[in-house]
């Protein structure tokens, strides 16, 4: 591919990420919850479902945020928005580097 050509595919792929607002890194989990005392769906070993986004940090810091389960539709979505722009932005940085070998682009 010519670097006139890889420029354009870089554009190409710069509009596509378009306004990236609705995004949000992270894992969505299912898990469980349970209490110690007084409970009597955790006495009879059912627990409570809770759902759980969990984000990982430099440093091994964690940050878990509950989720309402009619949110869960919406925390999906902008995770896949997230991995959409986050495959987007490896692509253009693959591009740029053949940008910077020129002679490898021709």
């Amino acid at each position: 591919m010519t670097a006139k050509g890889t420029l354009r595919k870089r554009d190409s792929l710069v509009r596509a990420i378009g306004e990236p607002a609705e995004i949000i890194r992270g894992s969505l989990l299912e898990r469980t919850i349970w209490h110690k005392k007084g409970c009597q769906t955790c006495a009879r070993g059912e627990g409570h479902p809770a759902l759980v986004l969990s984000i990982n940090y430099p440093g091994g810091r964690n940050k878990q945020i509950s989720i309402r389960p009619e949110q869960r539709d919406q925390v999906e979505r902008w995770l896949r928005n997230y991995h959409s722009v986050k495959d987007k932005l490896e692509a253009i940085c693959e591009l740029n580097q053949t940008l910077l070998r020129p002679e490898k682009a021709e």
